[in-house]
């Protein structure tokens, strides 16, 4: 996929996403960040958990979803965006069409288990007819050097 444009929004909600990411990362997480925008604001954020947790579900997806539920009183975050630095796998997208986010925007794509196209597209709108769109590649450059950097660091 290549690189998208970035609207002046999409660009400084990953810039949040990314920051969560490197919070993620310093914490020996793979660095992966993402927020939920509601009209504009950022109502949830979160980073990768699955370490500090041993929890498999402690994606930063699902974390940003968790918290924006709670600061929105809602589980049901119409009309939002999902923000997020890696393409979301399986599990995530389906929390995010159970949580009815109108529109993913991610950073980087994951050819081996990203489920936005770019391994195996499980987005169906009969499935998940909340959502609207899927934006892959924004501050695509960014977001793979965070977790090319860590993984570099593993080795």
């Amino acid at each position: 996929m290549h690189a998208s444009t970035p609207s002046p929004n999409e660009a400084s909600w990953m810039a949040v996403a990314i920051q969560e990411a490197e919070i993620a990362g310093g914490a020996g997480e793979v660095p992966v960040g993402a927020v939920v925008v509601l009209d504009t604001k950022i109502i949830g954020a979160g980073h990768n958990t699955t370490e500090d947790s041993d929890d498999p579900s402690g994606h930063a997806e699902i974390n940003a979803l968790r918290a924006a539920g709670k600061a929105f009183g809602d589980w049901r975050l119409e009309r939002s965006t999902l923000v997020v630095t890696l393409e979301p796998c399986a599990m995530c997208m389906g929390a995010i069409a159970l949580a009815r986010v109108e529109r993913v925007v991610y950073g980087a794509s994951d050819a081996r288990v990203g489920a936005c196209g770019s391994a195996v597209d499980l987005f169906d709108p009969s499935i998940a007819p909340h959502l609207k769109s899927v934006k892959g590649g924004v501050m695509a450059d960014e977001c793979s050097a965070i977790l090319k950097e860590f993984f570099k660091r593993l080795r």
